[in-house]
């Protein structure tokens, strides 16, 4: 069962700047931040250095009611499309488990481009990105340890 769509909005390095900017105009505090050099070293991801200390992943809860993510852009970095405005902002579904993830990346992604199939991830999920065919796109998560906030 879905249990949230969620936006997901890509920066080109200025995440940090803009998360800070929704945090003063909506309040509360990020429950989650973490840095790209934080990142466990993977086979066929690299960035410079200068990256590291940019945005791989924020969270912001808003008026109670949904989850604000975003990240930075690592062009050519995670398989995803290079960042323009306008195809910078994804959905995001919280799924509640691996088959029903799987179900779902299996019917939206139809006719349109896998970026990332779905696997388990080092932040302990089972996570993949496409684009549908309508240009949209998307992000499939199912927590692995349901109750921690990615």
């Amino acid at each position: 069962m879905t249990t949230a769509i969620q936006p997901y909005l890509t920066f080109n390095g200025y995440c940090e700047e803009a998360f800070n900017f929704y945090k003063s105009v909506f309040g509360g505090d990020f429950v989650h931040i973490s840095r790209f050099g934080e990142m466990p070293p993977q086979e066929g991801i690299s960035f410079p250095e200068s990256f590291a200390n940019k945005i791989m992943h924020v969270a912001l809860p808003v008026n109670g009611q949904f989850m604000l993510f975003g990240s930075d852009n690592m062009e050519g970095g995670c398989g995803g499309p290079d960042l323009v405005v306008g195809n910078n902002i994804s959905l995001s579904i919280q799924i509640d488990t691996k088959e029903e993830g799987d179900k779902i990346f299996a019917g939206l992604s139809a006719g349109g481009t896998v970026t990332m199939p779905m696997e388990v991830t080092f932040w302990n999920a089972y996570f993949g990105m496409f684009t549908d065919k309508f240009g949209i796109n998307w992000m499939i998560n199912v927590d692995l340890n349901p109750g921690e906030c990615h």
